[in-house]
């Protein structure tokens, strides 16, 4: 299994963190990749998504299922077609810094079986192998996760300021 983590530290109380994240179609506002979400469900348990992603030749549909929460501190989730994967929100209520009245550590974590990401779930040109994709696709998430972050924290606090996003990955392959 391989695991992707992004975290930061929003300027509000977990309980507003928690309510952005159950509303998880606004997501495609922030997003220059994420076309469309197609929300099944109110966000409770059961809640299917589908989400449409394109960027550069490739275009995929991703479907998930919300499998579990505990307001205002998680939100767990699984992938329910061609990829075996599932992750969670973790919301975390943190000392906040000098002059800020709340902090929240936001992390969102993904754990996913590699060798189920494979050429055969995306239609790709010729001579396009799929270890290209993942190479560039892994430096793509790594921007747009820090763009996403930058405009949903502006959004939520309701200014601009620059915001640092940890990224982490590691494989419990043998």
């Amino acid at each position: 299994m391989e695991r992707f983590v992004a975290s930061t530290v929003a300027y509000l109380p977990p309980e507003e963190a928690y309510d952005f994240l159950l509303d998880f179609p606004g997501y495609a506002n922030y997003s220059k990749h994420l076309r469309a979400v197609d929300q099944r469900g109110d966000g409770s348990p059961g809640t299917r998504y589908r989400l449409r992603f394109a960027w550069w030749k490739l275009t995929y549909t991703a479907h998930s299922e919300v499998t579990g929460v505990d307001p205002p501190d998680r939100i767990d989730w699984e992938v329910t077609k061609d990829i075996e994967a599932h992750g969670r929100w973790e919301i975390e209520e943190v000392e906040p810094p000098e002059g800020r009245e709340h902090a929240t550590e936001v992390r969102f974590v993904v754990e996913y079986e590699p060798d189920t990401v494979h050429s055969g779930i995306f239609d790709l040109p010729a001579l396009v192998s799929m270890d290209w994709v993942v190479e560039k696709v892994i430096g793509l998430i790594r921007e747009e996760g820090k763009r996403v972050v930058e405009r949903v924290v502006a959004d939520l606090e309701g200014e601009k300021r620059p915001v640092d996003v940890e990224v982490r990955y590691s494989s419990n392959s043998p």
